[in-house]
């Protein structure tokens, strides 16, 4: 099986920085909507670590910081999150939610990448990673740096999608079958590329990772006020679809609005609003 490399990783690794720069706005607007409905998966994360007051927290791909902000508040006294992301405007967003939650004094905002963690071997207690390992080249060197920087018995929990089939929220199957852009080949970064909890497991034990190994699913739903709030917002926070939709001719715009539309009447509720499935897989593991 195993992950399959792209041809220029560092090409890959620059265009993947550049659009989560440009997105990181569009993210800090959507951020209280998205934590309420992913925050099952938070919640389920922080637990999995059990963070005590005292402890050091290390949260990658932060992106607005939600996850790590949530295990913070149970590390007084003494205790500390560091929150990175490898774009410069994300960890902004994290550091600016840090200061309206009072928790400055104990969370360290800072760019970091996740393949590469600039810190000393086990120096810290737990690490949580919420949708960032599949997004890399090279997600086995992500997790092998997260069990160096880790302390004997320290913990990681990190969530990645479950297969593209289990969620309806992506519009990338519909963008596929329209024909505006090619499929990707499996195993490649990208959103579902870890999906297959045989290639999780495959990835965890060949990064040294053998002790409490737990995946299981998680369900939880997206909600949106209508269909034109979901597509707005769709396009704030993916410059992939961005990108994507600027191309499009006026026609083919529309074929793609409508073909989402349609798929989305099937979740749309009696008041009107929108609760779109989602599958993500949760794990945890321990050095």
């Amino acid at each position: 099986m195993g992950f399959q490399a792209v041809e220029d990783p560092d090409a890959f690794r620059a265009s993947s920085r550049g659009r989560w720069e440009e997105a990181a706005g569009g993210w800090a607007a959507a951020r209280e909507a998205f934590q309420r409905a992913a925050a099952p998966v938070s919640r389920w994360l922080v637990e999995a670590i059990g963070p005590q007051p005292g402890q050091t927290v290390l949260e990658l791909a932060a992106g607005p910081g939600d996850t790590g902000l949530l295990a913070a508040e149970r590390l007084r006294p003494g205790g500390k999150l560091i929150s990175t992301d490898g774009a410069t405007a994300m960890v902004e967003v994290a550091r600016a939610r840090a200061e309206e939650l009072g928790l400055t004094e104990i969370v360290e905002a800072r760019p970091m990448e996740v393949e590469w963690i600039d810190m000393e071997a086990a120096t810290v207690d737990a690490v949580l990673c919420r949708w960032g390992y599949m997004l890399v080249p090279d997600p086995e060197t992500a997790l092998r740096e997260t069990r160096r920087v880790l302390k004997p018995g320290g913990r990681v929990a990190f969530a990645v999608w479950d297969a593209v089939a289990r969620n309806p929220w992506s519009m990338g199957r519909r963008i596929v079958d329209l024909g505006f852009e090619e499929p990707s080949p499996p195993h490649t970064p990208g959103p579902f590329a870890l999906g297959d909890r045989d290639l999780v497991r495959e990835l965890l034990y060949g990064a040294g990772w053998t002790d409490d190994i737990l995946i299981e699913p998680l369900d939880f739903a997206f909600t949106a006020a209508d269909a034109d709030a979901w597509w707005a917002q769709q396009l704030d926070c993916s410059l992939a679809l961005k990108g994507l939709v600027a191309k499009l001719s006026p026609a083919e715009h529309y074929r793609l609005r409508d073909a989402v539309d349609a798929d989305l009447e099937q979740y749309v509720q009696p008041d009107g609003t929108l609760r779109i499935p989602a599958r993500t897989l949760v794990i945890s593991a321990t050095a």
